[in-house]
C-alpha cells in the first residue's frame, strides 16, 4: 500500500528565472516571479517523478467526465502543487493533474531515435487514465485534456501525434496552440552546447552520466547564453524568438511534422476543441521582470543580434512598418506596451486563430470554439496565466502561485461561470456559446460587467 494523500515527487528542474537579458537590451529582474514560486508548498524533486493526482466525487461505477490538466512552465518548470482539482470533483468531474519531465530531461534531442520524452510522459499518463480511471468513477471514453501555456502547447502537439490518437475526446488550450516547436537542426546544436558545458560527448549516455545536478546547472547555463547572446546564426531564429531551448522537436516520428500542418490535414479532427487567449497575455512577463519601462524605440527597431526577443525583427516583422502599424492601433501605448502587444500576437493570439481555423476546416463532426479572457487584474491587465484560477474556481488572493496576480477582490461570479463552462464542455462538448467557423470567427469574450460574463 502507498500513502496517496500527499503530492508525489516532482521532476528535477531548474530554478525559476533569474536576472537576465542581452547587454544591449532592457535588463530583466525576475525576483518577484521567484518569490511567487517559492511561496508554493511543492513536493521534493526525484527522478522517479511520473505520478499524478486524482480528485473524484465517486469511486463507484459512475462513468463521470474526466479532465486531465497539463500545466505550463516554459517547458522548463513542471509542478502539480498549485493546481487543486477539488472543485471539479465537487461539480461531477474526475480531475487528474499529471507530472511530466521538462527541460533537457524531457526534450533533449540528439538524433538518436529518442525524442520528446516529455510528450511521451503525457501520453503515458493518458494511457494510465484510459486503463485505470474507471476505478475512480471516471469514463475512459470521455476524457478532456486541458492546459495552459506550455501545457496548452503540449496539447497542440498531442492533437498532431499518432501515439496520442484516441486517448482523449476533447481538448482545451489556454494561451497556447500548435506552433511552438524547435527544428531538429537547432535542437541538435543546443544539445551540443549542453554537452560542451558538461565537458562530455554529445551522447545520451555521456550526458546522463554527468548526474542530475550538473545537468540542471548546464541547462541553466545554456539558457543564460541564449538570453545574453541572442545570435540567430548560433541558435536559429525560432529559438531566439521563443527563448525556450527545450521545446518539442519535429523528429519525424513522435512529431512527424509541424503540428499545425498535421491538424490542418485532419489529425485530431475527431476531438472537440476550445482554444483561447488572454487579452494582454505576454504583458505579464514584461511587467513581472520590470523590463516594460526599459523598452525603447531603439530596441524595438534594432537588430535581433543585439536585442534578441525585445526586437520586433525577431518575430519576422519589418520593424519600421510594424512599429507604425501597432502605434496606429495603440495610439497611447509606450514602447514597452507595444512590445507586449506584438509578443501577445506572436505567441498567443495568431497561433490560436490559426489553430481554430485549421481545426474547424478539417473537422466535420467535432466542434471548434474560441474565447478571449478580458478581466484585467489591478496594475497588470488580462495577463498570461490569470485565467487559471478562474477555470479551477480557486480565484482567491491566497491561491498558490496565481493568487498574487488577482488583487484583493477577484470576481467570484466570473470564476463560477468560467469553471461551469469548462465542466459543461467536458460533459457534453458544448461550453455554451456558438461554434467557431472561418466565416464568423465567433469567440466568447470573458470579462466581468454588472456580474455577468459577456
Amino acid at each position: 500500500m502507498r500513502d496517496a494523500t500527499a503530492l508525489g515527487p516532482e521532476p528535477p528542474q531548474v530554478a525559476p528565472p533569474t536576472p537576465s537579458g542581452s547587454a544591449a537590451g532592457a535588463s530583466e529582474d525576475w525576483e518577484a516571479v521567484g518569490a511567487a514560486f517559492a511561496a508554493v508548498d511543492r513536493a521534493a524533486p526525484a527522478e522517479d517523478c511520473l505520478n499524478l493526482n486524482v480528485w473524484t466525487p465517486d469511486t463507484g461505477p459512475a462513468r463521470l467526465p474526466v479532465m486531465v490538466w497539463i500545466q505550463g512552465g516554459m517547458f522548463e518548470l513542471s509542478s502539480t502543487a498549485a493546481y487543486d482539482g477539488s472543485h471539479f470533483a465537487r461539480d461531477g468531474v474526475v480531475c487528474v493533474v499529471i507530472n511530466w519531465r521538462p527541460g533537457a530531461e524531457g526534450f533533449l534531442y540528439l538524433g538518436d531515435g529518442i525524442a520528446n520524452l516529455g510528450l511521451l510522459d503525457q501520453v503515458a499518463a493518458l494511457q494510465w487514465v484510459r486503463d485505470n480511471i474507471a476505478a475512480f468513477g471516471g469514463d475512459p471514453g470521455n476524457v478532456t485534456v486541458f492546459g495552459e501555456s506550455a501545457g496548452a502547447m503540449s496539447i497542440g502537439m498531442l492533437l498532431a501525434m499518432p501515439r496520442a490518437d484516441g486517448l482523449f475526446r476533447r481538448a482545451i488550450l489556454q494561451s497556447g496552440a500548435a506552433h511552438q516547436v524547435t527544428p531538429a537542426g537547432d535542437a541538435l546544436r543546443i544539445a551540443g552546447y549542453l554537452a560542451g558545458r558538461l565537458g562530455v560527448p554529445a551522447t545520451r549516455e555521456a550526458i546522463a552520466g554527468a548526474g542530475v545536478a550538473r545537468l540542471l546547472a548546464a541547462q541553466a547555463g545554456v539558457k543564460d547564453e541564449l538570453l545574453t547572446d541572442p545570435d540567430p546564426d548560433r541558435w536559429g531564429g525560432a529559438v531566439v524568438a521563443s527563448t525556450m531551448p527545450w521545446q518539442p522537436v519535429i523528429d519525424g516520428d513522435i512529431l512527424p511534422g509541424p503540428p499545425i500542418d498535421r491538424i490542418a490535414a485532419g489529425s485530431g479532427s475527431q476531438v472537440d476543441v476550445i482554444v483561447g487567449t488572454n487579452a494582454d497575455d505576454w504583458r505579464l512577463w514584461l511587467v513581472a521582470s520590470g523590463v516594460i519601462a526599459g523598452i525603447t524605440d531603439e530596441i524595438l527597431g534594432g537588430p535581433v543580434r543585439s536585442f534578441g526577443h525585445q526586437a520586433l525583427a525577431t518575430y519576422g516583422l519589418p520593424a519600421g512598418q510594424a512599429l507604425a502599424a501597432y502605434r496606429t492601433h495603440y495610439p497611447t501605448a509606450n514602447p514597452g506596451d507595444l512590445l507586449a502587444a506584438v509578443q501577445t500576437d506572436w505567441w498567443m493570439r495568431i497561433p490560436a486563430i490559426r489553430l481554430a481555423d485549421a481545426h474547424a476546416r478539417a473537422s466535420s463532426a467535432a466542434g471548434t470554439y474560441m474565447y478571449e479572457f478580458h478581466w484585467a487584474a489591478p496594475a497588470l491587465g488580462a495577463v498570461h496565466a490569470l485565467e487559471v484560477a478562474f477555470v479551477f474556481d480557486t480565484a482567491t488572493p491566497d491561491a498558490p502561485l496565481f493568487g498574487p496576480l488577482l488583487g484583493s477582490d477577484p470576481p467570484q461570479e466570473l470564476a463560477r461561470t468560467m469553471h461551469a463552462a469548462w465542466v459543461a464542455f467536458a460533459g457534453t462538448g458544448d461550453p455554451g456559446w456558438p461554434q467557431y467557423d472561418q466565416g464568423r470567427r465567433a469567440s466568447r469574450q470573458c470579462y466581468i460587467s454588472s456580474s455577468h460574463w459577456i
